[in-house]
């Protein structure tokens, strides 16, 4: 399914097992240590993820390296590599890219439920996104809104943090959701706007946010 989300740049690899075949035996030392005493579910999940990111890397031509944690739990990836890893109850991946042509990439995978929640929608939106969501509903009905809009707050966030050690909030990524499968994420208070891609698929919600790498200054010539 993620496969099928992002532009040429990324590199996405996804998959709904969680058992050996999706990377039980990839994992480093390093990685093992990880998840040590977690519970056998998140084991799973993690190598499950682990493998995606392997064999993503793979496919991008980087040698497979541990994918370990950085300060916050984000994601370390190798020199010159961005990615992203998400996991929800039945589906795992990651997205990598070179740095040289993407500066940022978060992905996220959500059940295509509504937020059980009461009042996490407010407390993680503004007027103006709780406004289009009552627009797209009226558009389509397959597919929950809500947390669509989750997802694509998440996806921005897991972009913007390793690229400027900043935490916004989820109020401080504002989200234009479009109905043809894109969305545009503001970082506010900084004038930047990430590219979004979001796909709806069965029981699944994916997103995906990317910052695109600014073009290498060209000498002039005479």
């Amino acid at each position: 399914m993620i496969e099928d989300l992002l532009p040429g740049p990324v590199v996405a690899v996804g998959t709904t097992d969680d058992g050996p075949a999706a990377g039980l035996s990839l994992l480093s030392p390093e990685e093992e240590a990880l998840i040590e005493g977690a519970a056998e579910g998140r084991q799973r999940k993690f190598r499950a993820a682990r493998g995606c990111a392997r064999r993503a890397l793979v496919r991008l031509g980087v040698p497979p390296v541990p994918v370990l944690r950085g300060r916050h739990g984000e994601p370390r990836w190798p020199a010159g590599i961005v990615g992203s890893l998400t996991h929800c109850p039945g589906y795992q991946a990651a997205a990598v890219a070179r740095a040289g042509e993407v500066a940022a990439l978060g992905v996220d995978a959500e059940p295509n439920r509504p937020m059980r929640r009461a009042g996490m929608l407010e407390l993680v939106t503004v007027a103006e996104e709780r406004a289009r969501l009552r627009e797209l509903a009226r558009l389509r009905d397959d597919v929950s809104w809500d947390r669509l809009l989750f997802s694509a707050k998440e996806s921005a966030y897991k972009a913007w943090y390793p690229l400027t050690g900043r935490r916004p909030g989820p109020a401080g990524i504002v989200i234009e959701v479009g109905i043809a499968g894109r969305f545009e994420a503001r970082m506010e208070g900084t004038g930047t706007a990430l590219e979004g891609w979001w796909l709806a698929r069965g029981e699944f919600l994916l997103t995906g946010a990317m910052l695109r790498a600014a073009a290498p200054n060209k000498r002039r010539t005479a």
